[in-house]
């Protein structure tokens, strides 16, 4: 099939390459935490793998760079049947990418969809189990994905997430610094055009702050002026800090109550939603909902 996307090497971590999200919860404070590392500083640490990983069939017959060609043509692929706004199938997926490789379609179809949920915000969702039918959907219940109407411009929900993420995991606020900082393990850099974001500070000071996703602000008598990030309205409207919570979780497999101050604070955070809900529409069980949901274990977590 021709004319699918390009995805420059050390996009996407493969197996036994850990992303920083599946490190210790404490971790998650340190310049890297929260943010995708390139192939090319990844180790061959093994790391515990989630229920499904571990029942992969095993492909250590498999070369290596094979399965990493593999997982950036599928990557290209689904990119190409998202901008097209089309499902796809098993089938058609074994006939144009992977060929003579499909005992291992498992693997590259595991790594493939971590890369497009991590890297650009776009979940792989099956939709029809008995076909094997697949929709691509932006993550987390966001509505953008920064691509506009140029074909070849790439989704940019996966930096919008990470952001928000940073902002969170900050207390709601997140210096500049801060945000660069983590950033930078991404090889996103101020002034260096990024292959997917393009340039980064006009994304992250003009382009979401006009989309109502972040707001970008002065410290309050900071001298000289320090500039800070929070959620802004269009981030709070259409998703949560208890999804943002949930996503790190099933990226790091932690259970969130090893996380009590991110915990504790999603919880806050979506208990002060129902509340302006119910004074908005006088319906209570909004906030019934709003507990049972987090105290039922929503998340999805080892046992």
């Amino acid at each position: 099939m021709s004319g699918l996307p390009s995805t420059p090497e050390g996009v996407c971590t493969v197996s036994g390459t850990p992303s920083p999200l599946q490190g210790p919860p404490s971790a998650w404070n340190s310049p890297t935490a929260i943010a995708w590392v390139p192939l090319s500083q990844s180790s061959n640490q093994e790391v515990e793998t989630s229920s499904t990983s571990q029942a992969l069939p095993d492909t250590k017959s498999l070369p290596r760079n094979v399965v990493e060609d593999k997982v950036g043509d599928l990557v290209g692929f689904l990119l190409l049947k998202y901008r097209a706004k089309e499902l796809t199938t098993k089938a058609e997926m074994l006939s144009y990418i992977i060929k003579e490789y499909q005992d291992h379609f498992p693997e590259i179809f595991t790594q493939a969809s971590e890369c497009m949920q991590l890297v650009f915000g776009i979940d792989v969702k099956e939709v029809d189990p008995s076909n094997h039918a697949y929709a691509l959907v932006t993550t987390l219940g966001l509505t953008y994905d920064g691509m506009g109407s140029d074909r070849h411009s790439m989704p940019k929900t996966g930096i919008l997430i990470l952001i928000l993420s940073i902002i969170f995991s900050k207390g709601d606020r997140a210096s500049e610094e801060d945000i660069w900082e983590k950033l930078s393990s991404i090889e996103v850099h101020v002034g260096v055009e990024h292959p997917f974001y393009g340039e980064p500070k006009e994304l992250l000071t003009k382009i979401l702050v006009q989309e109502q996703y972040v707001e970008y602000r002065q410290v309050p008598n900071s001298n000289p002026a320090r500039y800070e990030f929070l959620w802004g309205p269009r981030a709070h409207a259409e998703t949560s800090k208890l999804k943002v919570l949930e996503f790190l979780v099933n990226i790091s497999g932690y259970d969130p109550r090893f996380l009590p101050v991110l915990y504790e604070q999603a919880l806050r955070y979506q208990e002060e939603k129902a509340q302006t809900r119910i004074a908005t529409t006088g319906n209570t069980m909004d906030m019934t909902s709003a507990s049972s949901s987090v105290m039922s274990g929503s998340f999805s977590h080892p046992e």
